[in-house]
């Protein structure tokens, strides 16, 4: 794996980041940029069929395999790090871009990985370099955030392994290819890969950690690791029919939370939730029009999602603040994020001529085609929900509503560049699709751009906006206060301790329990002792130490039941 063109994509920033390590300054800046377009170069260069093997005892892993399917992932991933790196190009944070590099690495060995070993190293060295972009933030919140956002992901990825174990030793092979929910086996590797992709439960490790990470942090989260789960998915469980329905129900729920909060980049998490449900019921629907929509949705995604966190890693890098109850009127000193901001929410929106309108769409019209009328009437509910909380929320109340007095300055040169970038790439991508539908893995056979879907899409978007302005003015819009949510991760933040100190609480109050008792039995029977020595001799002695010990023993077995089980 020497020539250029074979080498390992994720292995190219892996070097990187050790070469970032130990530079600084100019160089290091020369080096992170380089990266990505090294690694593009490499990929280019790679064959359509290339795969690279290694031997493991009686086992022949696939470290790298290269078809459609992760050669559009792979280009997405360089291009979501080559954009994510121009935004974070102020910084002068050490660990933060060696960690960003090596995370995008992680993400690239996993949608080349072409068996499950390989696959659980990449799945957990994305959960480590995550968390600690979310420490990066360097604040007590982070770090209780990262805390339990690390506890999740590695439960991930012992589920991962677990799966693997079973199903290598059942089938005698490793290999990472399509799975039936049957067995012990391929269900904890559903349920790994659901973690991963914040399904309906598992979700709030996303919410929790990504709002409490840098400006830069968040847009390197946004990209990679639920895209790897919905690359993991497509790979292994295409056609998985409960992935509709799940993934219906994840582009519905975060949009109650996303209307209420208000924590802008919160709001954009509970969205990334929202749309990661498109891509799901897309390969839950198993057609070739239907990946074709989950993987094209995918990759504008990672696109306008990473600009909408952008502007608001923007807005939070120059004033301090998140919420949108101290923020409003930055129009005036911040115009060029404005301006990429509503791109970004257009995108997400998907209003005709941006990228989610070519791509939302195909999932959509794949569900009504195969003949699921209610997710399709649920998919219809999430697009004008999405617009209300992301295409009109974010830049309304960040840049617009009422005039917070803030003034500050512009975003830096380089946050400015990534998201000019990004959003050209969204206006691209909507106005000339088929340079996206040349890439997905199956022959594309679908019209984005007729009379009748763009006629539908804009009455949908008009009255969904006509909601949100009679809403309010006459009052009735969830106001944005400062407020704490409540959602399911308050199960194991709040219930879940206090059950456990409850548990310790009544372990304690029996053990003190057993052990004056018990103390007292052993009195009372060494009184006894003394006793029948007295009277009958050794004969006694021995039947009375005997019959003491069979007590003791007794209590000893009863107080290591209780306080261990």
């Amino acid at each position: 794996m020497s020539s250029f063109g074979s080498i390992a994509p994720f292995l190219i920033f892996y070097v990187g980041a050790a070469l970032v390590a130990v530079t600084a300054g100019h160089v290091r800046s020369a080096i992170m940029l380089l990266t990505p377009v090294v690694g593009a170069l490499n990929l280019y260069a790679m064959a359509a069929d290339f795969n690279a093997t290694f031997a493991l005892f009686d086992y022949s892993l696939i470290v790298v395999r290269v078809d459609k399917l992760s050669t559009l992932f792979g280009y997405l991933f360089h291009l979501a790090a080559f954009l994510g790196i121009i935004f974070s190009l102020h910084l002068n944070d050490r660990m933060q871009q060696v960690t960003a590099l090596l995370y995008a690495g992680s993400a690239l060995g996993a949608v080349y990985a072409g068996d499950l070993l390989t696959l659980f190293l990449s799945w957990e060295m994305l959960a480590i370099t995550s968390f600690f972009l979310v420490l990066a933030r360097r604040t007590e919140r982070a770090f209780s955030a990262g805390m339990r956002y690390l506890i999740i992901q590695v439960l991930s990825g012992v589920l991962l392994l677990a799966g693997t174990v079973v199903i290598g030793y059942t089938t005698g092979s490793f290999a990472f290819d399509k799975m039936t929910l049957e067995g012990l086996g391929p269900t904890l590797i559903f349920i790994a890969f659901g973690i991963k992709c914040a399904f309906p439960a598992l979700h709030n490790w996303l919410t929790d950690a990504y709002p409490e990470s840098t400006p830069s942090g968040t847009v390197f989260l946004s990209a990679f690791s639920t895209k790897v789960a919905v690359y993991a998915f497509a790979r292994g469980f295409p056609g998985t029919e409960l992935l509709v329905y799940i993934g219906a129900t994840m582009a519905m729920f975060p949009i109650f939370f996303a209307v209420i909060e208000n924590d802008l980049r919160r709001v954009l998490s509970y969205s990334l939730i929202n749309q990661v449900g498109f891509m799901v019921c897309g390969i839950g629907i198993g057609t070739s029009l239907a990946i074709n929509g989950a993987v094209s949705h995918a990759f504008s995604h990672v696109l306008y999602k990473s600009l909408l966190f952008m502007s608001m890693g923007a807005v939070l890098y120059r004033t301090g603040k998140m919420n949108g109850s101290d923020l409003g009127g930055l129009y005036k000193s911040m115009p060029w994020t404005t301006v990429f901001c509503i791109v970004g929410a257009a995108s997400i929106s998907a209003f005709p001529l941006f990228s989610g309108f070519v791509s939302k769409s195909m999932v959509m019209y794949a569900a009504i085609k195969e003949g699921h009328p209610f997710v399709w009437l649920a998919l219809l509910f999430a697009s004008a929900g999405v617009f209300h909380h992301a295409g009109i929320k974010i830049p309304y109340f960040a840049f617009f509503a009422h005039d917070s007095g803030i003034r500050c300055k512009e975003a830096p040169l380089n946050m400015l560049i990534a998201m000019g970038l990004t959003a050209a790439l969204c206006i691209f991508i909507g106005s000339y699709p088929w340079w996206l539908y040349s890439m997905l893995p199956y022959p594309v056979d679908y019209a984005p751009y007729t009379w009748a879907h763009v006629l539908t899409q804009c009455q949908l978007l008009f009255f969904s906006a006509l909601a949100f302005v009679w809403l309010q003015l006459r009052g009735l819009y969830p106001p944005e206060l400062p407020s704490t949510n409540i959602d399911v991760e308050w199960t194991y933040r709040k219930m879940l301790p206090a059950f456990v100190t409850a548990v310790r609480r009544v372990v304690r109050q029996v053990t003190d329990r057993i052990r004056r008792e018990g103390g007292q039995i052993i009195s009372t029977a060494s009184n006894r002792i003394e006793a029948l020595a007295s009277q009958t001799g050794i004969l006694g002695s021995t039947w009375a130490i005997s019959t003491t010990a069979m007590w003791i023993l007794i209590l000893l077995t009863g107080y290591i039941f209780i306080f261990y089980i």
